[in-house]
């Protein structure tokens, strides 16, 4: 079975350490190295390979240096500005990993970046940029259409799935959650679960399919309050690709301080 570890990294990220029963550890998304460095000393372990799902500096920001010290490759989505990538992954590459052992499907998952990926094995899933706990990423690249076609994709998964994202972004995202649907119940408990876990200094992630699905606005694009909601900001079409790009512009123009609640 599977051990993952969250490494924190820089102001809000999570490197994660994918390990099994051996001495062998594959780190995903190292956007430094020196927390990784440090976790492996503690934890006595020896990296055999990293895992990369976009190319923005805080996913890639230590490769090279951790690379300098273990000649390991990087598994990832080749593109111009992404150097590290030495092994190209593309839609379903099945990645197999012996040292830890595990296996891996490759999902193309465009809308945050065009080269972004995600790594989906059983049970699991490592999302990146794409899907945050009650949230999304940014559309810097492509349409929102896109966007909404790979959330939806990563909604698909079976409802026990765990979410392995790159951010510690719950505790902001369930403020515009709770604002575009303040009778949701779901969300209501969530805001409750996850301020208690951040009172105490634990992450908010992995988190379920199912929860995303029951808390996520930006998975909730079919929900007839959510619609109404969106129809009193100018929405017209109630396609779900129109009430998801309405849903972006409304986050978008949605300003609160990044503060707990």
């Amino acid at each position: 079975m599977l051990k993952i570890t969250p490494i924190p990294a820089l102001q809000d990220n999570y490197i994660w350490a994918i390990h099994g029963q051996s001495d062998t550890v594959v780190i995903v998304d190292p956007g430094e190295a020196e927390p990784v460095f440090a976790f492996l000393k503690q934890a006595g372990l020896k990296l055999t390979a990293i895992l990369c799902t976009h190319r923005h500096h805080d996913h890639v920001g230590g490769i090279q240096e951790l690379r300098g010290v273990y000649n390991v490759p990087v598994y990832g989505r080749r593109h111009p500005n992404n150097p590290h990538i030495t092994h190209a992954l593309q839609e379903g590459d099945q990645l197999l990993l012996q040292e830890i052992p595990a296996e891996f499907e490759i999902w193309e998952l465009p809308g945050h970046l065009v080269d972004h990926i995600a790594f989906v094995t059983t049970g699991a899933v490592f999302s990146g940029d794409i899907l945050f706990g009650a949230g999304c990423g940014k559309n810097f690249e492509g349409s929102p259409e896109q966007l909404c076609q790979s959330l939806q994709r990563l909604a698909s998964l079976p409802d026990e799935t765990l979410v392995y994202c790159a951010h510690e972004y719950t505790e902001y995202t369930l403020r515009f959650a709770a604002h575009s649907e303040p009778d949701n119940a779901a969300i209501k408990q969530r805001v409750a679960v996850t301020q208690a876990l951040r009172a105490t200094g634990h992450p908010t992630v992995p988190f379920t399919i199912a929860l995303e699905k029951a808390t996520n606005p930006f998975l909730r694009v079919d929900r007839p309050e959510l619609i109404e909601k969106l129809e009193a900001h100018g929405l017209a079409d109630d396609s779900p690709a129109s009430v998801f790009a309405a849903l972006l512009r409304w986050h978008d123009q949605f300003r609160l301080p990044r503060k707990p609640f």
